[in-house]
């Protein structure tokens, strides 16, 4: 990364001079890449993120620019997100597209926050508040002007995942009759279209940041589009989601809480049987994620033992399908 052609473009963007004082890539993020940018703006400090993309990604991802256009709906619509500041789609400057977007503080890493009960205001506090994100979240609706790149919604998100979902298991060479039972069932328990709103679509423990008092920025965009909101409900209580927590609002909370304060929030009930199948849906959505991973690895475009490694997740996975639609 040209640091002089870099700090050159932030300093036309920020209309102050920008000098680049430190740069460090931060942990996380296996689909992009994201760097801490310790700076000064005319003189006075600041600290951002510049996020980009990884050697390799994943076709469902959205370009830098798209997401830097969630990330600044979210922001005018008063979700907790870091403040989105500039973007740039010339690969000129850095080599590929990125955006800058202000750094927040606190805790991200799933496992350390499962097993930190005070972290948010303790477990019920945080449960609310993940509540409430999700509850601004969901009040973004289509039509909008800014996102008309996600295009028109689909009327029936649930056989849009089906099929999808079917397409990327029929693109692998390898069998995976678990995951096509889990698909069957999936048509078959269909639920009812209902009003669609903006999913974030990855709304989980690990990609939302959170301090002692409150979260703090909810992270990682490029996954989002139209959907039913019981989407993001079931992916945050699916249980390959909950980082070895024992409870099931991704591993820090109770069902009945979140429920609560989410229908405050949004005035919209949450439906236990539609979240159910969310669950199972996400499940096999991660499933086919790991697997994608693993093919990175094994494609050789980048050879990685973390990519590899999250392809061994996949039994288990399809373990917790049949568990689901079985039991």
């Amino acid at each position: 990364m040209d640091e002089t052609a870099l700090a050159a473009w932030l300093s036309v963007q920020a209309g102050a001079p920008v000098t680049i004082t430190g740069r460090s890539r931060l942990s996380g993020g296996a689909i992009q890449d994201n760097w801490r940018l310790d700076v000064t703006v005319g003189g006075a400090p600041a600290s951002w993120v510049l996020r980009t993309d990884a050697p390799a990604t994943l076709a469902a991802s959205r370009p830098r620019m798209e997401e830097f256009a969630l990330l600044r709906a979210a922001f005018a619509s008063g979700v907790t997100v870091p403040e989105p500041l500039f973007a740039c789609a010339d690969p000129s400057v850095t080599g590929q597209p990125f955006f800058v977007m202000r750094r927040v503080e606190g805790i991200a890493a799933a496992h350390r926050v499962v097993r930190t009960e005070t972290l948010g205001g303790g477990r019920v506090a945080l449960t609310e508040a993940l509540a409430r994100e999700l509850a601004r979240i969901h009040a973004i609706t289509p039509p909008r002007a800014d996102l008309a790149f996600l295009g028109p919604p689909d009327a029936d998100p649930c056989a849009r995942l089906v099929r999808e979902m079917r397409a990327a298991l029929d693109s692998y060479a390898q069998p995976r009759p678990a995951l096509e039972w889990g698909l069957r069932w999936l048509e078959l328990n269909a639920q009812p279209a209902v009003a669609l709103v903006l999913c974030h679509n990855d709304f989980r423990t690990g990609n939302y940041m959170v301090n002692d008092t409150g979260i703090t920025g909810v992270l990682d965009w490029e996954f989002s589009g139209w959907g039913d909101p019981h989407e993001d409900i079931g992916w945050l209580c699916a249980r390959c989601w909950r980082a070895g927590g024992a409870s099931d609002v991704g591993g820090i909370g109770d069902r009945g809480v979140f429920a609560r304060a989410y229908e405050t929030a949004s005035g919209r009930p949450v439906d236990p049987a539609r979240v159910h199948w969310w669950e199972i849906a996400a499940t096999i959505r991660w499933a086919m994620v790991a697997i994608a991973q693993a093919e990175r690895h094994v494609s050789g475009r980048e050879p990685s033992l973390e990519l590899a490694l999250t392809g061994h997740i996949v039994p288990q996975l399809e373990l917790d399908v049949l568990r689901a639609t079985t039991g």
